[in-house]
């Protein structure tokens, strides 16, 4: 069965909550003091069935003090009722909320023109032709327009089937999206603990879930960073064993107390959001509000929040040198900058009310959640904005095209932009998350390493500066075989993402461009030895073979050969990398004695049976060496398993 969420709007006293007791037999004013005043303070929520339809209310208040309430109502509604009560017309909240209904982008909506009861047919009609006028040119134009008498029952019919009709254009939510509850309401239910209730915007919540609350830091001081389990859903009032997007809900958490959570914040999958503070966005101000400076301290609302935080126009300064207010009735591009984290997506609908009188001056939509921090009074952030923009009332979604992620591609540099980003600050469902990266691969507008993206320019200027540090160090140090993989990040790539620099070493050794090991050189690099090098390689070489056990020391070499001391230090190394020389402690073998040596010690067991045995002494006298070389070579062998140390003498494995 389809349901469909649909919000009241309008002044105070002009009948909202009347009606929804009328069309559903529950009174939505469910507070002692909504009862004594008679009027709606915070939300109120009813449902019932029309036609096979499920309908839930969320009856918003009228007064200007608990717009902010209102506010955290119509967020998540399918479509909107707005109630002019036929006995006053046209009033204050009535535009107000009104307003806030054409900047949420509420797809549709019927008017509803109740106490219908109380006034002759002219009057009726007057009403009528005022309400026309106030939707014309919006999403209300062409809507019905029901006269209503709660009291007396005349037109609930008529409303019932406008209601159903209407409701049937009303598209459906991203029921396979992350999961997205704001929280309107929080409180506690003997024998179940700690509930929340709100409009599912995507996904859907199953028993025994696993969710979030974001953000983690919230207004009452507690700060949360695990889990909380759902342990029972209500959809209008009955137990389910999940919700969908779309629905009212009720969710019993468990894990978390009540006075721990607060209206605003948002349960969500786990680590599919990230908190906020700063947001790119369209603003659309209000054609009577007034203009809105650059820095104003302005309330955002988004979805439950409410935050206080201040507008920074995106864009170069004016002719004047000057910072170019917002003026009343047009759009511009600005940076949102927020008091307190909150958690957005790219499409997000938002409000902006002053920061004093708090009326409302203006809305928009959110177009990058995470922007990059930097200068922002550019012809540069605002050709970004641009880019990033799209026609929030074309649609009720974001487009599906790639540009918003090539443009934060672009942003991450070779820090790269992580994949799992896309689902938050590009607004993609995460089930076609894979099939965009590998669009925007195909594309040529990203390549992919690993969970990161960068873009090709990153990554080509990246194997190009590998090439040139490689060169560059062949010539330099013609005797070595290359440069360590660490040491090569370091030099070109130092803060980039790690996963990019091991991508592109991937497609150099590929190609065979690079060979890659310990050491990273270019494939057509051969150790280079001059004639004076390599003649003190064969003397070095022989040196040391013909030293076996004994070795010389890098002086008596030099002296022996008569190679200078340099060149004596760079020969050494490269046959220390040519596995020709072997370092044990302070010492150099060749690696043809130690070979002998382990074969020599092996034999040991053949010939004195398992219980053969070797001490230092014994070591020394059969192999002709001082103890200089004997403890060191005995601890080699403990280490390549020839030997096993026990007391003062070794067993031979």
């Amino acid at each position: 069965m389809k349901s469909v969420v649909v919000g009241t709007a309008g002044h105070i006293d002009h009948g909202k909550s009347a009606l929804v007791h009328a069309l559903t037999g529950t009174d939505p004013d469910r507070l002692k003091e909504e009862k004594a005043r008679g009027i709606t303070i915070d939300l109120g929520f009813a449902h019932t069935t029309i036609d096979g339809l499920n309908v839930a209310f969320v009856d918003v208040p009228g007064h200007e003090r608990f717009v902010k309430n209102m506010l955290a109502g119509v967020g998540g509604i399918d479509l909107v009722v707005l109630v002019v009560a036929a006995d006053e017309s046209v009033m204050p909240q009535t535009r107000e909320h009104f307003d806030i209904c054409r900047l949420l982008h509420v797809p549709a909506g019927l008017i509803a023109l109740t106490k219908s009861d109380m006034v002759d047919a002219d009057t009726l009609e007057l009403v009528r032709l005022e309400v026309r006028e106030l939707a014309a040119g919006s999403f209300l134009e062409g809507a019905p327009i029901v006269p209503v008498s709660a009291k007396t029952g005349d037109g609930l019919d008529a409303f019932r089937r406008a209601l159903a009709d209407v409701s049937a254009q009303v598209g459906g939510r991203p029921v396979d999206g992350v999961t997205r509850l704001p929280i309107d309401r929080v409180f506690t239910m003997k024998g179940f603990g700690t509930v929340v209730t709100g409009t599912l915007v995507s996904g859907r919540i199953h028993v025994d879930d696993e969710l979030a609350l974001a953000p983690t830091s919230v207004v009452s001081g507690f700060s949360r960073t695990g889990t909380v389990k759902v342990r029972g859903v209500q959809v209008h009032g009955t137990a389910r064993p999940e919700a969908v997007a779309g629905q009212r809900t009720a969710v019993n958490l468990g894990g978390v107390e009540v006075d721990e959570i607060d209206r605003g914040q948002t349960l969500v999958t786990p680590a599919a959001f990230e908190e906020t503070r700063l947001a790119d966005a369209i603003v659309n101000v209000l054609p009577g509000a007034k203009s809105i400076r650059h820095g104003a301290r302005v309330r955002f609302h988004q979805g439950t929040a409410e935050i206080l935080g201040r507008v920074a126009l995106i864009g170069p300064l004016d002719a004047t040198g000057g910072v170019p207010a917002i003026a009343p009735g047009s759009r511009a591009f600005v940076r949102l900058r927020l008091e307190r984290p909150t958690v957005l997506a790219r499409g997000d609908r938002y409000i902006l009310r002053a920061y004093s009188p708090a009326v409302t001056i203006a809305g928009g939509v959110i177009l990058d959640p995470h922007p990059p921090r930097g200068a922002i009074r550019t012809e540069a952030a605002l050709s970004r904005a641009l880019r990033l923009a799209f026609d929030p009332s074309a649609a009720d979604r974001i487009p599906s095209d790639n540009r918003a992620a090539a443009v934060m591609i672009e942003d991450a540099g070779g820090a790269g932009f992580p994949v799992a980003s896309m689902i938050s600050r590009v607004g993609i469902d995460p089930a076609a998350l894979d099939a965009r990266v590998d669009a925007l691969v195909q594309s040529g507008d990203a390549v992919r390493a690993d969970d990161v993206l960068v873009t090709p320019a990153v990554f080509e200027k990246l194997k190009s500066a590998m090439l040139a540090a490689l060169g560059e160090h062949h010539r330099a140090q013609p005797l070595s075989d290359g440069i360590p993989r660490e040491e090569l990040r370091d030099r070109v790539f130092a803060r980039g993402h790690a996963k990019v620099f091991e991508r592109a070493l991937t497609d150099l050794a590929a190609a065979g461009t690079i060979v890659s090991r310990d050491r990273i050189a270019l494939a057509t690099h051969r150790v280079a030895l001059s004639p004076e090098d390599e003649r003190a390689r064969e003397s070095i070489e022989r040196a040391f073979r013909e030293g076996g056990l004994k070795p010389p020391d890098a002086s008596a070499i030099a002296a022996d050969t008569g190679a200078g001391t340099a060149t004596v230090d760079r020969v050494l190394k490269l046959l220390q990398r040519q596995k020709v020389l072997v370092r044990i402690d302070t010492l150099l073998f060749h690696d043809e004695a130690l070979k002998r040596l382990k074969a020599e010690v092996a034999a040991l067991k053949a010939s004195a049976g398992a219980g053969a045995r070797i001490d230092v002494a014994t070591f020394k006298e059969r192999f002709g060496v001082s103890r200089k070389f004997a403890i060191p070579l005995l601890e080699y062998l403990d280490r390549e398993r020839v030997t096993r140390r026990m007391g003062d003498s070794r067993v031979v494995l």
